[in-house]
């Protein structure tokens, strides 16, 4: 890990914030295919239009990995990328993995971004694309009683918000994993003063990335950014925190972690030593990616034929 930051490092390219969020994109896109595992066959793929209030749609793809079963477990990921960059083909490779693995149909959702698409419209667009899979989950060939929602980083915060919505509407959402979530409202802890610098997602690029996307400080302190604020918890989808030790983000996902296990939700928390944001994606260079993979792989298993056996 050490290495691949110090090669980056020596690479000397410009942060993002010195880019269009536009540029950033293309940059980006780019940047996610380097590290990445190689995309596995899957059983059928299917690019959709899911319909998401006000005459909108976004884009999504639904991946049935090999030896999915019919009617197939689900999981809906959430890219990250800070609610600006990212898409469904940047995680290509990863939702792919998560098919085949978890034997299950995978849907990747496009939310649209910032800032073209500011806050809460990010959160909007995954909640509205969730409540159309359980929908229509006999068209879409899913088991509603076996449905997950992953997401990382802004994808985990977005994620953890249709969890708590999912509760109160009473969707019967089996478990949520969360890959170094976001979940307070002001980024002043200890792991973001010290991985400030030098370890690819800065201080700089995280207020960037929260400058494109909030209207103002008060939709800080709305808990669809700010999930910490949430103001109950107990009740939630089981959940599984994956945490990268070195990453400004940790303490607010071990804090999440925290939240929920007093409220009584089943929590199972890892922290993978050395890593930092965003290694899930880096798995063609990193064994720690692959044994997050394995791990994420693992739990919706066991989650899937627990609600099934249920």
């Amino acid at each position: 890990m050490a290495d691949l930051v110090s090669r980056v490092q020596r690479a000397n390219r410009p942060p993002y914030w010195q880019y269009t969020p536009q540029q950033a994109r293309v940059i980006h896109a780019k940047a996610s295919k380097v590290l990445e595992i190689a995309a596995a066959e899957v059983a059928e793929l299917r690019d959709l239009e899911i319909p998401v209030g006000g005459g909108a749609t976004i884009g999504a793809r639904l991946y049935t990995g090999m030896l999915a079963p019919d009617p197939a477990p689900l999981v809906i990921f959430s890219h990250g990328g800070g609610f600006t960059v990212g898409s469904v083909r940047d995680y290509e490779a990863v939702c792919r993995m998560l098919a085949n693995g978890i034997r299950c149909k995978v849907l990747s959702l496009d939310y649209r971004l910032a800032p073209e698409h500011r806050f809460p419209t990010a959160a909007e667009d995954v909640y509205a694309a969730w409540r159309w899979a359980f929908d229509r989950s006999a068209m879409l060939g899913i088991d509603p009683a076996r449905v997950a929602g992953m997401g990382d980083s802004a994808g985990g915060t977005l994620t953890a918000q249709a969890a708590l919505r999912a509760r109160d509407d009473g969707l019967p959402l089996a478990a949520q994993v969360l890959l170094y979530p976001g979940t307070s409202a002001w980024q002043d802890t200890a792991s973001h003063r010290a991985y400030a610098e030098g370890y690819l997602l800065d201080e700089r690029t995280i207020q960037w990335f929260f400058n494109l996307y909030l209207r103002d400080d008060a939709d800080r302190l709305d808990w669809r950014f700010a999930v910490l604020d949430a103001p109950e918890f107990v009740g939630l989808a089981p959940a599984f925190l994956q945490l990268a030790e070195c990453d400004p983000l940790v303490d607010e996902g071990l804090a999440y972690g925290r939240r929920l296990e007093a409220a009584g939700v089943p929590v199972r928390l890892k922290v993978y030593e050395g890593a930092i944001h965003s290694f899930y994606n880096m798995g063609g260079a990193l064994r720690v990616a692959r044994q997050a993979h394995r791990d994420s792989v693992d739990y919706l298993r066991s989650v899937f034929e627990t609600s099934k056996e249920a």
